[in-house]
């Protein structure tokens, strides 16, 4: 059975469309099955993957509040192993749609459930909200990684994250658990970001992943060609840092061990 992890943090700008698309390419490259859901009205993670927005006929919106099925409007994109079902603008009138159904927090979970085993992962990155949609992915994944930004306003609206994850474990989604808090954009030359990643270790401990992702200017600019980092670049900083969080997602999930060799940290600047 595949694994479903959410990509979540109501705070903008932290790197959680990044974490998606770049882990997500990631593990198709290490040879897993994997699916990249876009359940952000912006969608950044189909233009991501080198899909254009405007020429999306079918996305998920009309699967959440219409009839389609999902195993018809999977994309294969040009990124090993990894499938995609896009995004559209028209997502942003799902949350007034759904408000009045009676199943609205659970919708998204019957529309995965046909193709679930279909994958090794699917990965859903949400918009940075903790609206119905971001709720409906927390409530049908089984477990939610959390980006958070190497700077000093890291851990706002981190409980209050955290908090709304707690109610839905309580409420919708039993089996929920913590993948793990990814620490992002971090540069090398700051003394802040040290101070961040030690509070965010010493607050969260087993919670953080090893693997921090370092501000990379690749890693930046590979959006722009609509490409994973992985295919942009793929011996740059930002590569290696995803494959190594590939790899540490795998280990946690029983799935492979990580060699100590394998274990790269490129503390050097673009």
């Amino acid at each position: 059975m595949g694994k479903i992890i959410t990509i979540a943090n109501q705070k903008g700008g932290v790197g959680k469309t990044t974490t998606a698309i770049n882990l997500a390419a990631a593990l198709g490259v290490l040879e897993y099955k994997t699916l990249l859901i876009d359940a952000d009205p912006q969608a950044n993670a189909t233009s991501g993957v080198g899909v254009d927005p405007k020429t999306i006929k079918t996305s998920i919106y009309e699967c959440i509040v219409g009839d389609a099925q999902i195993r018809d409007i999977i994309i294969t994109t040009n990124n090993p192993g990894l499938d995609l079902v896009p995004a559209h603008i028209d997502l942003v009138g799902a949350e007034i749609e759904m408000i009045n159904l009676s199943n609205r927090e659970t919708i998204l979970k019957g529309v995965l459930e046909p193709i679930k085993n279909d994958y090794d992962f699917i990965i859903i990155d949400c918009s940075p909200s903790l609206g119905l949609v971001t709720v409906n992915a927390l409530t049908a994944t089984d477990s939610v990684l959390i980006p958070v930004q190497c700077e000093y306003f890291a851990l706002e609206g981190l409980g209050k994250l955290l908090n709304t994850v707690k109610i839905i474990q309580s409420h919708l989604n039993t089996n929920l658990t913590m993948e793990g808090i990814l620490l992002t954009m971090y540069d090398t030359r700051l003394r802040l970001a040290n101070q961040v990643v030690e509070e965010v270790k010493t607050h969260f401990q087993d919670l953080v992943f090893d693997t921090i992702i370092h501000r990379n200017t690749r890693l930046g600019e590979a959006p722009s060609f609509g490409e994973t980092i992985i295919m942009h670049d793929a011996a740059s900083k930002g590569s290696i840092n995803y494959l190594n969080l590939a790899r540490e997602v795998l280990q946690k999930n029983g799935k492979t061990k990580i060699r100590d060799e394998e274990k790269i940290i490129n503390l050097s600047n673009d």
